[in-house]
């Protein structure tokens, strides 16, 4: 249910990239200040990048810093995808710690113990990286042009130790700067300005908006809702949002949801909360946790509103599942109905990476939330997509707020995913899907039943 899109509308896009801009900059009086930092027009792109970077980072750079950022997005926008990702490879190991400072401030702290000697070394252990970002956000755009920045990095073909350094200290900065506790929620609707409505259409990731009627389908009945996280910094341009269909009951397809002719119904009458659509919209801020705090706030606003709904549920896709299927049933037919459905519920509750969590990213994140596993449907999409990834199943996973602090630290402590009866009728193992020789029952990750 959660997804990223990897591009922006053209309005959002970062500034034209055609030459001439560092001259440009050169002829203007931002031309001495940068000749003074011995910033050359003779050297190429790639080395002024790095001059542009060693002098905002220099004692004088400080006082102009605004001007020095500016400039430097100027430049590095302007360049070519390879300058860029060499420069975000190398600039890190280029500006290293200061062991010096920093030996000198631990034997202080050593010596005094006191709060200015625990100021001092936190301020000698700061990376120059870190630094540099918090600097160059005081460009104009500037939180927005590093997001674009972090883009760059993470398309970079080679993850070398330089870039995996300097994205550490990108995402580290962004999880300070995009705290929760500092984003705006707004409910998106039809009367919404063209503008952020046009960037809905293009960051929608799961479920195509097919032009403008489709997305006032979605918006203006009484019983749809739409919500964004949004940032001081980028008031027109949402970080995450969510689609929310008001129902009498729990959908087991997606049609019954985004139908053309569905008929709405009073919001007054709904019982059900059922989340069908969350995209993340920004690249550059993946792994800065939004949707879980979403759906949380989501969750309230609609209790308070409309204290009637019962059922807080999402209707969700299983993006991995068709992969998943073709690699352990290699060559076989595709399974239909009661057994496609075994078989998807098995590889929700358990197929796991890294840390004993759900291999599928859209079960990681739900369960994660400490949703649990409700209901798990075949036909459930038919769109092109939905057969591609999924062989057209989706899943309901149920938000109980008296069992979702239970429900995450039973996942995350033992890897023990939380699921309805339904779903363990499901997993009581038809013939066809016998575990394969070599494996034993008792191998296999349990799952907590909640009725």
């Amino acid at each position: 249910m959660t997804a990223a899109r990897t591009s922006l509308p053209a309005e959002a896009a970062a500034p034209s990239r055609k030459g001439g801009a560092f001259d440009r900059i050169f002829g203007a009086g931002l031309g001495k200040l940068l000749r003074g930092f011995g910033v050359s027009t003779k050297r190429d792109q790639h080395d002024r990048l790095f001059e542009l970077a060693d002098a905002l980072l220099s004692p004088r750079g400080r006082a102009s810093g605004p001007a020095l950022a500016s400039a430097f997005f100027t430049l590095y926008e302007q360049s070519p995808m390879d300058a860029r990702q060499a420069f975000l490879a190398k600039v890190h190991d280029l500006h290293p710690a200061d062991a010096q400072a920093i030996s000198a401030a631990i034997a202080r702290w050593q010596r005094d113990g006191d709060e200015e000697a625990a100021r001092a070394l936190n301020a000698a252990t700061e990376s120059p990286s870190r630094r540099l970002i918090r600097l160059l956000n005081l460009a104009p755009q500037g939180t927005q042009r590093l997001i674009g920045m972090r883009e760059d990095l993470l398309a970079a073909p080679d993850r070398s130790p330089g870039l995996k350094a300097f994205d550490r200290e990108l995402e580290s900065a962004f999880a300070n700067w995009f705290n929760a506790g500092f984003l705006e929620l707004r409910r998106i609707g039809w009367d919404t300005s063209a503008r952020l409505l046009e960037r809905i259409i293009a960051y929608e990731a799961v479920h195509e908006i097919k032009g403008w009627d489709d997305l006032r389908r979605r918006l203006e009945p009484v019983d749809r809702r739409c919500y964004g996280f949004f940032h001081p910094q980028m008031q027109d341009d949402p970080l995450i949002f969510v689609e929310v269909a008001l129902t009498d009951h729990l959908p087991g397809a997606i049609h019954d949801v985004i139908a053309a002719e569905r008929e709405p119904i009073d919001p007054r009458q709904a019982s059900h909360a059922i989340f069908y659509s969350i995209s993340n919209c920004q690249v550059g801020l993946k792994g800065i946790p939004f949707g879980n705090y979403l759906i949380k706030r989501v969750v309230g606003l609609l209790s308070d509103e409309l204290p009637q709904l019962k059922t807080f549920a999402t209707l969700s896709p299983v993006p991995g599942f068709a992969k998943w299927l073709a690699k352990d049933r290699p060559g076989a037919a595709v399974p239909e109905g009661d057994e496609l459905r075994s078989i998807a519920a098995r590889y929700l509750v358990e197929a796991k990476g890294t840390g004993s969590q759900p291999v599928d990213p859209v079960a990681r994140f739900h369960l994660g939330n400490g949703a649990r596993l409700e209901a798990v449907h075949a036909g459930a999409d038919l769109s092109p997509n939905g057969r591609k990834q999924a062989h057209g199943v989706m899943v309901n996973y149920l938000y109980d707020l008296d069992d979702i602090e239970a429900n995450y630290f039973a996942l995350t402590e033992t890897g023990t995913v939380a699921i309805s009866k339904a779903v363990r009728a499901l997993l009581e193992e038809p013939a066809e899907t016998k575990p394969a020789k070599g494996k034993r029952k008792g191998d296999e990750p349990k799952a907590a039943e909640i009725a």
